[in-house]
């Protein structure tokens, strides 16, 4: 069954409308009719509603039983990202909202290739927020990931002083002689904690950058003997959550 996330709640009668992109694909993409069902999400609630009706501009659907069921990953995962080169930052959003991302916060390494453009920065954001969603409409997730506007490091330390668990990959820690593994990190995290991955873009963080986020609380870990892409790094870590806490 498609699924579908609600810009606002059902009204006293148990119904929305439902307009734009959305509306689009139910009607051009999915040639949907009334009487059919989908899967709607608000505010974390996932409920199966029913077409009631069909106009040139929206959807309406009544809302018929609400589905207890969650799909969240147990602890809420923030992951931050060197901007990387190309269009890497659109796979790394769709499959870590796949793997159950929480939140993705961008920002400009010492070492990032790709130099923001301030101007056109809304315009990516947004559509990286449409590729969060489609992707856990995809996944039938109860909740899309939040995508932040590219960070300096400064910034970034500041947003999550607050997380419970912070850590930051590294390439320096990998070839030590005793690394700390991500299984070892991942000992110390509990359902219900946040926590926060901090990867390089291509070439990894500066030793500069690695001595801010170690000064601030932030823990190196190792992604094991091989070097990862900056694009990789992120799912190996998800993935080893999901086995974790899954």
């Amino acid at each position: 069954m498609q699924r579908y996330f609600l810009n606002q709640p059902f009204n006293e009668q148990r119904q929305v409308a439902i307009s734009g992109d959305d509306y689009k694909h139910i009607v051009k993409v999915m040639r949907m009719t009334p009487g059919q069902e989908i899967l709607t999400v608000y505010d974390g609630v996932a409920s199966v509603a029913v077409i009631d009706s069909i106009s040139e501009d929206f959807v309406i659907v009544s809302e018929q039983k609400q589905l207890d069921k969650d799909h969240e990953l147990p602890i809420s995962v923030t992951i931050a990202c060197g901007l990387p080169k190309g269009d890497k930052l659109d796979l790394i959003t769709q499959k870590s909202t796949e793997l159950g991302m929480s939140r993705l916060i961008p920002f400009a390494a010492s070492r990032s290739i790709v130099k923001w453009d301030a101007k056109k920065g809304d315009k990516r954001i947004e559509r990286l927020q449409k590729i969060a969603k489609e992707a856990a409409e995809q996944c039938h997730r109860n909740q899309v990931p939040e995508i932040l506007s590219v960070q300096s490091v400064k910034q970034l330390i500041m947003y999550t002083d607050s997380f419970d668990i912070k850590l930051f990959a590294d390439e320096e820690d990998a070839k030590s002689e005793v690394p700390h593994k991500i299984a070892d990190r991942l000992k110390n995290v509990y359902h219900g904690q946040s926590i926060v991955v901090v990867f390089g873009p291509e070439g990894g963080l500066a030793r500069e950058e690695a001595a801010l986020l170690q000064d601030a609380g932030f823990l190196p870990v190792s992604l094991g003997p091989r070097i990862l892409r900056t694009e990789t790094a992120p799912l190996y870590v998800l993935s080893a959550m999901s086995y974790e806490f899954e």
